[in-house]
């Protein structure tokens, strides 16, 4: 079962550390908002594993259960 997740970061994402992950949508007024389906948890670990390696600050991770997040965003880089 996929599950949505909702993950906040300080600044700015860049791209290269989404790409592989084009099913999420990205906001970035003054933080970066990440969301949208992981398939389990070890796709959730490799999306922060490479946030990390990126040198992002996370501010928050969010489990969602409403499923699709509403809102507009520019999709993930494919890669």
């Amino acid at each position: 079962m996929t599950i949505y997740y909702e993950i906040r970061i300080a600044g700015l994402v860049p791209p290269a550390a989404l790409c592989g992950f084009e099913q999420l949508t990205v906001e970035q007024p003054t933080e970066t908002m990440v969301r949208g389906p992981l398939p389990d948890q070890a796709a959730v670990h490799g999306l922060l594993a490479r946030l990390e390696s990126s040198g992002v600050q996370l501010m928050r991770l969010r489990r969602q259960n409403d499923g699709p997040a509403r809102g507009s965003g520019r999709r993930a880089p494919d890669g």
